[in-house]
């Protein structure tokens, strides 16, 4: 594989885990009630939506980069933004996305 595409799957991956977490971090932040050790808890794990985010940004630049070099459309692009704002949506689209690296441009994908 070629750095940009390793790159790009550890990102997804990793915003992909980031957001999971965040999200139980809101259902235990806002699911329970107050003071309670699961909400309280929810409240350690608010760092989890700034590091997500930061995270989010080198991914949308690295996803903007792959697909630019991929010669893909807009949608596809707008497709791999918004995999990153909806829990687990992100996985599905990370292997769509390695599949049709490899069938359209095997040598990004570093299998040709």
């Amino acid at each position: 594989m070629t750095k940009l595409f390793t790159t790009y799957r550890v990102l997804a991956l990793t915003v992909g885990v980031l957001l999971l977490v965040g999200t139980v971090d809101a259902i235990l932040k806002y699911g329970f009630a107050d003071g309670s050790t699961a909400q309280r808890l929810g409240e350690d794990l608010d760092i989890v939506w700034m590091v997500h985010g930061w995270i989010y940004i080198v991914y949308v630049v690295v996803a903007f980069v792959l697909t630019q070099r991929a010669r893909w459309s807009l949608p596809q692009f707008l497709l791999m933004m918004v995999a990153g704002l909806i829990p687990g949506l992100i996985f599905w689209v990370e292997h769509k996305v390695a599949v049709r690296l490899r069938e359209d441009s095997a040598e990004l994908a570093g299998t040709a």
